[in-house]
């Protein structure tokens, strides 16, 4: 058997099979690049099984997640009432004494004290110190000088008027008054404006002061013209 399948001359048996070899696999790669292995695998193996055998395995999609828990509320129905006892009370024992509740005093409303009274308003000055002066103790520096109204002269109003006047430190007349009338208006203000016109010698007297008044007397008489 040897002999029959011994190597040509010139030859070594490892190189024979090195070359089939290498003729092979450049059988195999000019096969693959025109497309004979691919003919021979449609012939052979269907497309169906051929493009699942050639395209990636799809991914495995996860499964969708479980629904959530339907949560469930409970109700407690509350215990029905316990029923309560109920105390009679007691009769009244017939020789109990009985007594009564005195109210509480009544409460005294506080009492505001009264509000104080105004302060009282102040004192008026004390009148001026006068002096009263007679007629000899008069000297005038100017006589008053009475003018009888025309009315009057008309009308024949005649009479004599007293005029209480008050003359100051200086002699000036400070205010007059009438003390007695002449029955007529006219003619008693005509003598009282006269004396307001008037002047005396101022006197001295002791404990007299600038407020110290001079009082007089002064009669004006109103005659008939000639």
């Amino acid at each position: 058997m040897s002999d029959r399948f011994s190597a040509p001359s010139g030859f070594s048996r490892n190189t024979v099979i090195a070359g089939g070899v290498v003729l092979f696999h450049v059988a195999a790669l000019w096969a693959l690049q025109t497309g004979l292995i691919r003919r021979a695998a449609e012939a052979v193996i269907p497309v169906e099984i051929l493009s699942e055998m050639i395209a990636p395995p799809k991914p495995v999609e996860p499964p969708p997640p479980p629904p959530p828990p339907v949560r469930r509320e409970i109700t407690k129905t509350p215990p029905p009432p316990r029923p309560q006892a109920i105390r009679t009370p007691a009769p009244p024992t017939p020789n109990a004494p009985t007594g009564t509740v005195e109210p509480p005093p009544p409460v005294a409303a506080p009492v505001e004290a009264p509000p104080a009274p105004p302060a009282p308003p102040p004192a008026p000055p004390a009148p001026p110190r006068v002096i009263e002066l007679t007629e000899g103790q008069v000297q005038y520096i100017r006589e008053p000088k009475p003018i009888l109204p025309r009315t009057s002269e008309r009308m024949g109003e005649f009479g004599r008027v007293v005029i209480a006047v008050y003359f100051d430190n200086a002699g000036f007349p400070k205010r007059a008054e009438i003390r007695t009338s002449s029955g007529y208006d006219r003619l008693d203000h005509a003598a009282r404006d006269a004396v307001l016109k008037s002047q005396i010698t101022p006197l001295n007297r002791p404990g007299a002061s600038e407020e110290t008044l001079r009082y007089f007397l002064a009669p004006i008489n109103f005659t008939k013209p000639e």
